[in-house]
């Protein structure tokens, strides 16, 4: 029989399988939370399923990485029959968020986007306390920026104040609201400001005075010290060799800037003799196969879609260059760029990207910028990157790596915890 938990922190968000930064920042959050006292954490996500349905890039289910015993995933299954067509599934994550809201532990509820899941987590908590049953529930939404361009902004964009309305009172009836990037930040503001000048709401101010920042986590101890022999042999068994491609590691969607970059190793010496190795799924994955395929360096051009969670640092640290050249679209913005931290961290080639949305904050001074659509500018940037003395490379990668170890996820989850004074309370056994 399992003894009662102490102390439970619970993560709703978008999580594994999906192909998203965030997504692996709720897993990184979920195991730092066993390191630092939370003897039970759940991620309360969506059914494998619903994912797969919607079309979102996803991982290869036998390549993510199982989680570490204490952590259970929840994919509560749709409330209702075909005559509620899209609250089904949000209703049985909301009424799973009551039940743990409502059985005398004392949790911690992080979620991850605004919408719908700090909705969700909203209307859990005032679903709970209707109850009369103890509730003993802190909250903490993080905004991670496409939540606001695909949603607020888009609704102050459409003049449907009522939804917009929805998503920043739902943000801000949380005990503790923060961003994953200054840059994030000032987009909420933004949007909140919009919707107060055209309906005389007083949401900008509360923004302002409560939103703080708190970096995304990542898993540091994946990406440094690896061994070389390790990464040769992930190399050797795709068929590459280090430091013989230039990579692109993210999802294919238009804002990543990957036709850029296939117009781009068009125009490099470089892609005489490296190859490109554009590793994700996404939307846009089939366009751009085909704009490959119509590339004068087309044999040249490697897609691969099955890269799994343990093989990512290796294709990393094995680089020549890492490219992400991001541009802003109107419904996504790069609003950190966690897989630029976790290049630094792997080491391998240069980072270059663009200075688009929350990226300066990721990167630092550590990458090369480029202006955003601009493949001659990319391909300048590679040929640098190659010319770069041995020394100097290595060099430059060590700074760049101190620089992401800031971002490590026991470091982010003691200052966001301790913050939001949610750091679980040492118990006598």
């Amino acid at each position: 029989m399992h003894s009662r938990p102490r102390n439970r922190l619970v993560i709703v968000n978008r999580a594994d399988p999906v192909i998203c930064g965030h997504s692996v920042e709720g897993r990184n959050l979920a195991e730092a939370a066993l390191e630092h006292g939370f003897d039970e954490v759940r991620i309360v996500t969506w059914p494998v399923e619903r994912l797969e349905a919607t079309g979102l890039p996803l991982k290869p289910l036998d390549g993510v990485l199982p989680y570490s015993e204490g952590i259970i995933v929840e994919r509560p299954e749709p409330v209702g029959d075909y005559k509620v067509p899209d609250g089904r599934y949000l209703a049985g994550i909301t009424g799973r968020l009551i039940e743990l809201f409502t059985d005398g532990v004392p949790t911690v509820c992080l979620s991850l986007y605004l919408s719908p899941h700090t909705v969700a987590v909203a209307d859990a908590v005032r679903a709970a306390w209707s109850t009369g049953l103890p509730v003993n529930v802190t909250t903490i939404a993080e905004a991670v920026g496409s939540d606001v361009t695909n949603v607020v902004r888009s609704c102050v964009g459409e003049g449907r104040f009522g939804a917009a309305a929805h998503v920043l009172s739902s943000y801000l009836a949380m005990d503790h609201c923060v961003a994953v990037s200054a840059y994030t930040r000032e987009l909420i503001i933004a949007a909140a400001d919009e919707v107060d000048a055209c309906h005389g709401t007083r949401f900008a101010d509360q923004c302002r005075a409560r939103i703080s920042v708190s970096y995304p986590a990542i898993d540091t101890s994946q990406y440094v010290d690896l061994d070389p022999s390790h990464v040769d042999a992930v190399l050797a068994a795709r068929g590459l060799e280090r430091d013989g491609y230039v990579l692109f590691l993210s999802r294919l969607t238009t804002a990543k800037g990957v036709d850029d970059l296939i117009a781009a190793f068009e125009r490099t010496p470089a892609g005489e003799h490296l190859r490109l190795v554009i590793v994700g799924r996404g939307p846009e994955s089939d366009a751009l196969r085909r704009l490959a395929a119509a590339s004068p360096r087309a044999e040249r051009i490697l897609f691969l879609d099955d890269v799994d969670d343990a093989e990512k640092p290796a294709l990393m640290a094995g680089c020549a260059a890492y490219v992400l050249p991001s541009k802003p679209r109107p419904e996504f913005v790069e609003t950190f760029g966690i897989a630029l931290a976790e290049q630094m961290l792997a080491g391998g080639g240069a980072v270059i990207t663009t200075e688009t949305g929350g990226i300066r904050e990721a990167v630092g001074d550590h990458a090369m910028i480029v202006p955003v659509d601009d493949p001659d500018a990319i391909a300048a940037a590679i040929d640098a990157a190659l010319a770069l003395p041995p020394a100097e490379r290595a060099a430059r990668a060590e700074r760049a790596r101190a620089h992401a170890l800031r971002f490590d996820r026991s470091a982010v989850f003691e200052r966001l915890f301790a913050g939001a004074g949610a750091m679980p309370t040492p118990t006598l056994a």
